[in-house]
């Protein structure tokens, strides 16, 4: 008798697939963006996975409190103060910070953004695409800087520098586009250099 005299709210279904909607769009996108564009450029998995983690709490957690009146200003200051909580003893760089930042914008946008379901998709799919060509060559060449210890104080000089990035490429086997100098120990014949190398 008890169970006949209850009955579900007919809102709760509506719920439950708007739920299920929303989060098919940010598993998707998100999954996308961080196993086919980040971890195949930096297969970190310890990363991979708090990345993952972070914007699948930040979804459930924002759209939980979406009934709250709470603005996407508000959202994106909750999260910020967690990330800072949970990164501020870890030493991530300005990549991995950046990819954190875009999973909770997708979380945030897949979870309280009013909409449409299709222009949803769009959006956080073209976010997804702008990130994967900016880890290609088209957005920028990729350099690395590496640092070296040079033994001949008397090759540093700037009408030489030609020379000099033939040597080191030789003697290193880099593509070095560019040398920066740095400390000049005169007394040791020694100076450090900072290589920039493309690959």
């Amino acid at each position: 008798m008890l169970f006949r005299s209850l009955q579900l709210d007919p809102i709760i279904p509506m719920l439950v697939d708007d739920l299920l909607i929303r989060y098919g769009i940010f598993l998707a996108t998100c999954l996308i963006m961080l196993r086919m564009v980040f971890f195949r450029i930096s297969p970190n998995r310890e990363v991979y996975f708090g990345l993952f983690m972070f914007g699948n709490g930040a979804f459930f957690i924002t759209y939980l409190l979406h009934s709250v009146e709470m603005s996407m200003g508000f959202a994106f200051g909750l999260f910020a103060v967690f990330s800072m909580l949970r990164y501020r003893t870890e030493t991530l760089n300005v990549r991995d910070m950046t990819y954190l930042f875009i999973t909770i914008v997708l979380s945030l946008m897949c979870s309280v953004s009013e909409i449409g379901f299709i222009a949803l998709a769009v959006i956080t799919l073209g976010l997804v695409v702008l990130a994967a060509i900016a880890e290609t060559q088209l957005f920028a060449s990729t350099s690395v800087q590496r640092k070296m210890l040079y033994d001949r104080v008397d090759k540093i000089h700037p009408s030489v520098r030609t020379e000099l990035i033939e040597e080191l490429r030789e003697r290193t086997g880099f593509n070095i586009e560019k040398i920066v100098v740095g400390k000049i120990d005169f007394i040791m014949g020694s100076v450090q250099l900072t290589l920039i190398c493309t690959d």
